[in-house]
């Protein structure tokens, strides 16, 4: 069945390969327009994205023809070509074979965008494994409620956090 209406809103977070920091300030901005690019072509819409150095936040709202895993598939394999051939980075760029992808609701969305444009800001505070471990936490325990308990994001002063 065709869907006409939808709101599949998703955060993803990829991870470069070993956590090495391949994305310097001087190209951030080009790899994030490069993955707007991406991810408008795959009638897709982008709301937020930030490249750190080891890591790429971005929160969009995806077409029903895709699945996460294919699109962050369609996104990495893209984006990994598009650096090396660009040399945008020293030596050979790659993202691990994982990334995370956590669904956001219609009211949570201007939060969750803050937090991930707060993206300099926040890793002053907070390291990257720290960060990436609290929304893993939080996730799996949201998975595992056995009851259907109301869980909401702890937020912080520059956006959300799980």
């Amino acid at each position: 069945m065709k869907i006409q209406y939808n709101n599949l809103y998703t955060h993803f977070i990829f991870i470069t390969l070993n956590r090495f920091a391949f994305i310097n300030e001087n190209n951030r901005e080009r790899i994030e327009k490069y993955i707007t690019g991406i991810v408008n072509n795959n009638d897709s819409k982008l709301y937020s994205i930030y490249a750190n150095p080891e890591h790429l936040h971005f929160v969009i709202s995806r077409s029903p023809k895709l699945s996460e895993e294919d699109l962050a598939t369609i996104i990495a394999d893209s984006s990994k070509r598009f650096i090396n051939e660009n040399k945008l980075c020293v030596g050979r760029f790659a993202w691990q074979d994982s990334a995370a992808a956590f669904s956001v609701s219609k009211s949570d969305i201007d939060r969750v965008c803050k937090y991930v444009l707060n993206q300099s800001k926040h890793h002053r505070k907070v390291t990257f494994a720290e960060e990436y471990e609290s929304f893993i936490k939080f996730y799996q325990k949201t998975l595992h409620l056995k009851n259907k308990h109301k869980v909401s994001l702890q937020c912080g002063e520059d956006g959300y956090q799980g």
